[in-house]
Order: C-alpha cells, then sequence, then structure tokens
C-alpha cells in the first residue's frame, strides 16, 4: 500500500481535505529575505468512492528546527509545548474544500509562508467541525471518532522539501481518502493516511480508459507502492507522487465490462509515462 513516508498522528481527525483544484487560495510564494525561507504546501488527492469529500480547514501551521539538533515538542504537540517560539501560522483561506476536486494530477496551493531558517519538521493542520461527505448524491456527516483530536499532524525529517530557488521550498501532500475514511455502524468517519512527495524525485503514470460506463478504477501497484485513481469523464486519469520502479496497472472494470492488466509498466524519477488509451470491452 502506499507508503506512510509522511503519516498523521492523529488517531482519527481529519481528512478530505477539498480544494477546488489549481486554485490558489489568495496566497503566493513572494520572495525570500537573509535569514528567512519561503515555504508553500500544495494538496492533491488520492481519490476514493464518493461523489464529494469536504473538510473545514482552520489553520495550518509548522513547527521549525533553527538549531543543529533540536527536536520537535513531544506530549502532546500543542503550540504550549513550543521550543523558543518555532511555531509558525502559514497563511491559508480557512473553508471548506472539496478534496475530489484535486484528483488526476491536479493540486492547489493550501499554505504558504515566511519562516527561519531551519528544517520543517511537523505540520499541523486545524480542522473545524463542518466535515461531510456526498455518496450517491446523499450527503452525510464525517465524524471524529470520540476523544479524537480535531487536528492533524504530519512527522517530516526536514529535508523533504524541494528548494526550487534559493530561499523558496515546496512540498505536495498526498491525502489518501480511500484508506482516510471509515464507514463503521452504517456511519463514516475520519482516519487521516498522507504522505508527502516532491515532483523532481518522484514519478507518475497517466493514460485513458475508455468507456466511461465502465467506471473503473485504476490501481497501479508493486511490491512496496499501491496508488489509485479514478478516470475523469473523458477518460483521463493520472497518479503522481511514485516511487521509481516498476509497476503494474490494473484496471476493473464495472456494468458488464471485463478488468484489464497492463504488467511492466517502468518510471523514473521526476518523468511521467503513459499507458496509452485502455479500451475495456464486455
Amino acid at each position: 500500500m502506499k507508503k506512510a513516508y509522511l503519516f498523521s498522528l492523529i488517531t482519527v481527525a481529519a481528512a478530505i481535505t477539498g480544494i477546488i483544484a489549481c486554485s490558489k487560495n489568495g496566497v503566493s510564494p513572494g520572495t525570500s529575505v537573509a535569514g528567512q525561507q519561503k515555504v508553500s504546501l500544495y494538496l492533491t488527492d488520492g481519490p476514493g468512492y464518493f461523489d464529494n469529500v469536504f473538510i473545514d480547514i482552520k489553520t495550518v501551521n509548522v513547527w521549525v528546527d533553527t538549531s543543529a539538533h533540536g527536536e520537535p515538542p513531544r506530549r502532546h504537540w500543542r503550540h504550549e509545548d513550543s521550543l523558543n517560539g518555532l511555531w509558525q501560522t502559514l497563511t491559508i483561506t480557512p473553508g471548506v474544500y472539496d478534496l475530489l476536486a484535486l484528483r488526476n494530477g491536479l493540486d492547489t496551493l493550501l499554505a504558504a509562508g515566511t519562516l527561519p531558517k531551519g528544517k520543517v519538521k511537523l505540520i499541523k493542520i486545524e480542522l473545524g467541525t463542518n466535515n461531510s461527505v456526498v455518496k450517491d448524491s446523499v450527503t452525510y456527516p464525517l465524524n471524529l471518532f470520540k476523544g479524537d483530536s480535531s487536528f492533524v499532524l504530519i512527522n517530516l525529517q526536514g529535508d523533504e522539501w524541494d528548494e526550487y530557488t534559493t530561499g523558496q521550498s515546496r512540498l505536495w501532500l498526498d491525502f489518501d481518502i480511500s484508506r482516510s475514511i471509515i464507514n463503521w455502524h452504517n456511519a463514516f468517519y475520519l482516519r487521516p493516511f498522507l504522505r508527502s512527495f516532491i515532483e523532481k524525485n518522484t514519478s507518475r503514470i497517466a493514460g485513458v480508459v475508455l468507456p466511461r460506463a465502465a467506471f473503473p478504477v485504476v490501481t497501479v501497484y508493486n511490491g512496496t507502492d499501491t496508488a489509485y485513481a479514478l478516470p475523469e469523464h473523458e477518460g483521463r486519469f493520472k497518479v503522481r507522487g511514485l516511487q521509481p520502479g516498476v509497476y503494474t496497472v490494473f484496471v476493473n472494470g464495472s456494468n458488464g465490462y471485463q478488468d484489464t492488466t497492463i504488467s511492466n509498466v517502468t518510471v523514473t524519477s521526476g518523468n511521467e509515462t503513459s499507458v496509452g488509451t485502455i479500451n475495456l470491452h464486455r
């Protein structure tokens, strides 16, 4: 399954960060300043079987290690546990976002800010209460299990970021909906599964699946990694953030259409591999 190279420490809180695809949310990278760094945090989607997934995002904060051997605050990971004021607030547009607008290679700028120089080792996403999913045109509340916190915490080593120009870095967060939403006792709950990636060190697989009437689901996998895609209306799909290697592409057809498997799809770092057009047959 997708490696939890980046994972949330919240037990069940937090999910689906839907954000209108390719909108920039009113924040821009800006210009770096001496002794500071500019960071941009992008969000993309690992799809699930829903019409929409909405999440209420209030704030995004990061913890910056500016020392040689500094460690993030432990215990309950609260701002009260900060060391030397290293919790920093990023700029976002608070609101309810639809994560499913970000599938098949789309992303959005979730947050950005100017920080002290150092390694960003924690990302904390604070959630509101207006969270829901839409399935078969019916809206359901998206709940937290009793006792769970209303924030997502993401652990980093600090060297994951892509410094694409001096003093300016960026990182993508992939939110895997299929692993993050739990249907339990006829209600939907959140258990967030996140991972980080940067474009230049990872790979992409893209293609087209026809016909639309097959309602296909695409699974890309090998011995260490699994990712999913739901093709758009025209049949296009794209899976991002893959580690270089050899993958199998499995297309699950429905509505009477047969499944199809494409083996030995090789992807290389920073590049996109196309599997062309896959025509499913009854």
